[in-house]
């Protein structure tokens, strides 16, 4: 199980990017009008087996956060896609991934 944080401001980007620093932080991007979006998020919480202590996991509703979710692709330099999942290390993305590309197992291996 995933224990979301829930992504909906713009001063959080800071707080994330200082986080990364120590910790690294994961942001789930998922339109709540898509099933690709919806089918994706379920196959990335069935596949979680990532300790807490070792990701930080935010979600971010970018129908009704559309601010936000143009912020992280200009903080992150990473083209904007739905779903799509940034991994985030000392202030950078250093993964991201959309649609069936999502994979837990290539989160862990960046994480480990």
């Amino acid at each position: 199980m995933i224990n979301w944080i829930e992504l909906t401001e713009l001063q959080q980007l800071e707080k994330i990017k200082e986080e990364s620093e120590n910790q690294a932080i994961l942001i789930f991007k998922h339109s709540t009008r898509c099933s690709i979006s919806s089918m994706a998020k379920n196959r990335l919480e069935r596949a979680w087996n990532i300790a807490e202590t070792s990701v930080k996991p935010y979600y971010l509703d970018l129908i009704s956060f559309r601010e936000v979710s143009n912020a992280i692709a200009e903080q992150f330099d990473v083209e904007h896609q739905s779903p799509q999942v940034l991994l985030i290390k000392k202030g950078k993305s250093i993964y991201d991934a959309s649609h069936n590309m999502i994979a837990v197992s290539d989160i862990e291996g960046l994480v480990a």
